[in-house]
C-alpha cells in the first residue's frame, strides 16, 4: 500500500450470463463495474461510480437483462475492457488502493478476463474477501449472500440487487459496518495472485 493512501475501493461486477449453458463460442465477460470509494477513517462512502463495459465474445441474454437490468444496447455504448481497466488504474488508483469484493468471483473474473485479453490486471495485492470477513465477524458457518448479509446487519438494500453500482454501494455499507466493529482484516496481509 502506498504511503498516505487512506481510501479503499469496493468493487462489484456484472457479467454476461445465461440461464443454462452459454451459446457456442460465448464466454462470460464483464459488462458493468460498480465501484464505491470508502474512507475507513471517517466511516463514509465518498464516491459512487459505474463503468459500462462492451463485451466482444458474448452478448447480453434476456436472462442477463432480467437479472441485472442491463441491455445489449446499453453496454454497446460502454468502454472496451482494456479502457475500463486503465480507467480503474488512473482515476480510481486501483493498483494502489486496497480493495474488496463480496466473495472471490469479481477478483477471479478480472483475472480470467485479463489473461484472455492480454490486458494488464488493474488491481494491487491488497484484496479482502468481504463475504469471508463478514462471516467471521458474525460467527457464521455459511457465508451469506450480500442481500442476506444486509438483513443480518440490519441495513437496507439500496437500489437494485445484481446491479454493479448498487451492489458496490451496499457492500461498502457492510464493509464500513465491519470497520466500526473492529472486525476488518488488514488488506496488506491478504495474498492475491495477479495476472
Amino acid at each position: 500500500m502506498e504511503q498516505g493512501e487512506t481510501l479503499w475501493n469496493v468493487v462489484d461486477v456484472e457479467a454476461t450470463c445465461w440461464e443454462g449453458r452459454p451459446p457456442a463460442g460465448a464466454v462470460s465477460e464483464i459488462i458493468e463495474i460498480g465501484l464505491t470509494v470508502v474512507d475507513p477513517a471517517t466511516g463514509e462512502r465518498t464516491g459512487r461510480h459505474r463503468v459500462l463495459v462492451r463485451p466482444v465474445r458474448s452478448t447480453v441474454s434476456a436472462f442477463c437483462t432480467e437479472l441485472t437490468g442491463l441491455t445489449q444496447a446499453e453496454v454497446d455504448r460502454g468502454l472496451s475492457f482494456g479502457e475500463a481497466c486503465r480507467l480503474l488504474a488512473t482515476e480510481h488508483r486501483s493498483g494502489i488502493r486496497p480493495w474488496t469484493s463480496w466473495g472471490e468471483y469479481d477478483r477471479r473474473q478480472f483475472q480470467r478476463q485479463c489473461r484472455a485479453t492480454g490486458v494488464e490486471y488493474p488491481f494491487g495485492r491488497g484484496h479482502v474477501n468481504a463475504k469471508e470477513a463478514f462471516a467471521a465477524a458474525y460467527g457464521l458457518r455459511k457465508r451469506p449472500g450480500m442481500a442476506e448479509a444486509l438483513r443480518i446487519a440490519g441495513l437496507p438494500l439500496e437500489g437494485r440487487h445484481h446491479r454493479g453500482e448498487d451492489d458496490a454501494w451496499n457492500i461498502a455499507a457492510l464493509v464500513l459496518g465491519l470497520v466500526r466493529r473492529d472486525a476488518w482484516p488488514d488488506p496488506g496481509a491478504a495474498p492475491v495472485t495477479a495476472c
